[in-house]
């Protein structure tokens, strides 16, 4: 689905038709509008374009851009006025159109949501046909509905939508026996490949007393996930429990899931500005539509906007089971905002009342092992590991990071035993083969093994910067300081600002007697390193002093064997 939005350049041409002085006074906050949403901040893109609309009331350009900053805020209020604005004008807006789609669904404007939509009107074929037949749920007359559904499915692509939104029209109105008629045939297979799919037959199975079949849906579509949600439904199902249907309880939740089932569609089709739009016309209709909740904080994720995605995550209610879920959205959210003491008490909190997930424990790790935390992280790790062992969950990933934080605490046998174990799981992972091989080489152990596991992780990962380094200096530290050279040289072609690559690529030119290009490589290394968080691996004053003296008195100063040594022999 295209938003017919008209170009940057028709807006700069109706200021200058407007005339110099009222151009004069739109210029400034347009231009600081449209930097705004090219930023995706539509907090501040609403609030300039605005000031730009007070200013020339009439530019159609400006009503278009304020609605979608609006909308995408999902303030429908402040966005209806505008959309009833440009219908006025005569002009043809989609964000318009589903903004005064949304005002009528609020109003149970039924008559005109069931009349035939104007072919230059209207949001499109799926959204007009989905809503039309709500629409005669809500006038209460099943049998037009369920033409109207009938009429959507002749269009092969819309079929699986149909069959879903009638689906559960039928079970809204208490017709479970049609609604799982609709739900078992194969053409309704797409529907059951997303949860809220699923639990929508597993609710209509359970009302007809089918429990065994309902709790055979759930395994086989959840095996082996942790989750509160279906941990409740399993437990619901074996003591033979009617689950209620909750999934579409009322004709305006109808309306939600058209637009809650849009959205999930355009994601990774559509750009994320105008998949929010829909995901915030199923918020706006349904408050309580926790699934449209996580999309709309992810999306804003997706566009960098955290704060509002922070604010999103905070709507889901603690008693929810999709709760932890929306802690784990947040945390990540203040984490990738700058803000990781923030990120690591919300985790902590959630590690208190949801401390039996593996998933929560894990996430816990990570943002302690962030902070250079390690001893914490493998606490964390510990638990999240004995949590995934009891459900038959290994997980690879679990016993990396932890082995990680054990190598960094200098703990190294538990270390290795954690890489080997990992690799147990899954023997050709490359980030599990490079760490292990690299730190073996660090410590002059194994050297023949390691050298194997990195040539191993560099042929899974042939386009890794970081893997490709770590077989260069592999090379240089069993002193094949020729063979090292392309391996290095490739590694800075792919991390041409790495502080650390750099700096072993200068280390590998020494060696071969490059000594002006290893010159060359460490001045740039050091221009790129951090010095509010300086790491070992690039540490500034060392490369000052192999600038000053060069390599060899620096190994000298170290106690390190010279490189000399091993060139001459």
């Amino acid at each position: 689905m295209r938003f017919l939005l008209r170009p940057l350049a028709a807006a700069a041409v109706s200021l200058m038709v407007a005339g110099p002085l009222a151009a004069q006074s739109v210029a400034g906050p347009y231009l600081a509008a449209r930097v705004a949403a090219m930023e995706s901040n539509f907090e501040q893109a609403a609030a300039y374009y605005t000031r730009a609309l007070a200013r020339d009331p009439r530019n159609t350009d400006l009503m278009g851009s304020a609605l979608l900053a609006q909308m995408a805020l999902g303030r429908v209020d402040r966005a209806l006025p505008i959309a009833q604005a440009l219908e006025s004008a005569g002009e043809r807006n989609q964000v318009a159109e589903l903004v005064i789609k949304i005002d009528m669904i609020r109003k149970g404007a039924w008559d005109t949501l069931t009349a035939p939509v104007e072919e230059s009107r209207g949001i499109g074929p799926l959204v007009d046909g989905l809503l039309r037949a709500w629409g005669y749920m809500g006038k209460g007359e099943v049998s037009q509905a369920l033409a109207a559904f009938e009429d959507i499915r002749a269009q092969p692509a819309l079929e699986g939508f149909a069959l879903y939104h009638e689906a559960n029209a039928l079970a809204s109105v208490g017709d479970f026996e049609g609604a799982e008629a609709i739900f078992a045939t194969d053409a309704a297979r797409a529907a059951l490949q997303t949860r809220r799919g699923v639990l929508a037959r597993v609710a209509v199975l359970s009302q007809l007393e089918r429990f065994d079949e309902a709790l055979e849906l759930v395994r086989t579509m959840f095996a082996g996930a942790t989750d509160p949600e279906i941990d409740v439904v399993v437990a619901s199902l074996q003591s033979g429990t009617v689950l209620p249907y909750s999934q579409v309880a009322s004709v305006q939740d109808g309306f939600a899931e058209v637009f809650f089932s849009v959205a999930e569609a355009l994601r990774g089709e559509a750009g994320a500005e105008f998949t929010l739009l829909y995901a915030q016309a199923a918020r706006i209709l349904r408050p309580d539509h926790v699934d449209a909740l996580l999309t709309t904080a992810q999306l804003f994720e997706s566009l960098g906007q955290y704060g509002s995605a922070i604010e999103v995550y905070r709507e889901v209610p603690a008693e929810d089971p999709a709760y932890h879920a929306a802690e784990l959205g947040r945390a990540a959210a203040l984490r990738r905002s700058d803000r990781p003491d923030a990120s690591v008490e919300v985790l902590e909190q959630l590690a208190r009342s949801h401390g039996g997930m593996a998933t929560v424990q894990s996430a816990l790790g990570d943002a302690y092992r962030q902070q250079d935390r390690y001893a914490e992280a493998v606490k964390a790790y510990n638990v999240a590991v004995d949590l995934a062992e009891e459900t038959g969950a290994s997980s690879w990933f679990l016993l990396y990071a932890r082995a990680i934080s054990n190598e960094r605490l200098g703990n190294w046998d538990s270390a290795e035993a954690d890489f080997r174990a990992a690799l147990e799981i899954n023997p050709g992972q490359p980030q599990v083969l490079n760490y292990l091989g690299y730190s073996l080489v660090e410590k002059r152990e194994k050297l023949d093994e390691a050298l194997d596991m990195i040539e191993r992780a560099v042929a899974a990962s042939p386009d890794s910067g970081y893997i490709i380094d770590s077989l260069g200096w592999a090379l240089y530290r069993l002193r094949r300081f020729e063979e090292a050279v392309p391996h290095m040289e490739r590694a800075v072609e792919l991390m041409p600002v790495d502080p650390v690559v750099n700096d072993h690529l200068g280390d590998v030119y020494w060696a071969v007697g490059r000594t002006r290009e290893a010159e060359f490589q460490w001045a740039r290394a050091l221009s790129f390193v951090d010095l509010e968080n300086v790491s070992d691996d690039a540490d500034p004053d060392r490369i000052r002093r192999k600038l000053e003296v060069g390599l060899d008195q620096v190994l000298a100063e170290e106690g390190a064997e010279p490189l000399t040594v091993a060139n001459d022999g």
